[in-house]
């Protein structure tokens, strides 16, 4: 990815099948069922989000920090948000389960430093999973393991319909 005003290309099928895509961003194949017709969002792709870990409990993706910057030429603080909300987010829905979705109600971000190049790793573990909320803390990496930030994301748990 060399930048984000570059339209990506769309991983879809006639029959909307959006199993490249999510084979593309790292989404384990056990998930692929359930979003296989949603796909990861077309902000998770452009900003080249992609997942090593999915669980309610822990989730992880890497995103690169080139094509995510600000006119500084670090990554962006919107970008730390994105990668956080995506992956509280993506865990509040797998910890939803079927029949229920999750819906971000609060996220909060503290920067600690920045980053210039790289990739830079999320880490989303939860804090609280209930029966209506779920709370996860993300710490977001350098590849030399120094936190850059740190947020927290709230999600309601509601019954689809």
């Amino acid at each position: 990815m060399s930048d984000n005003f570059t339209p990506a290309t769309e991983a879809v099928s006639s029959t909307g099948d959006k199993t490249e895509e999510l084979a593309a961003a790292g989404v384990p194949p056990e998930y692929w069922s359930w979003l296989r017709h949603m796909g990861v969002g077309a902000l998770v792709v452009k900003m080249g989000i992609v997942f090593s870990e999915m669980s309610a409990q822990r989730t992880v993706a890497t995103m690169p920090v080139e094509g995510n910057t600000q006119v500084a030429g670090i990554l962006h603080g919107g970008a730390h948000v994105v990668l956080a909300e995506t992956l509280g987010s993506f865990a509040a829905s797998i910890h939803a389960g079927p029949g229920r979705h999750a819906l971000g109600i609060e996220v909060g971000a503290t920067h600690h430093r920045g980053a210039a190049s790289g990739l830079v790793t999320g880490t989303a573990t939860a804090i609280q999973l209930g029966g209506t909320l779920a709370v996860h803390e993300v710490v977001m990496t350098d590849e030399q393991g120094r936190r850059l930030s740190t947020a927290r994301i709230t999600n309601l748990i509601r019954d689809n319909g």
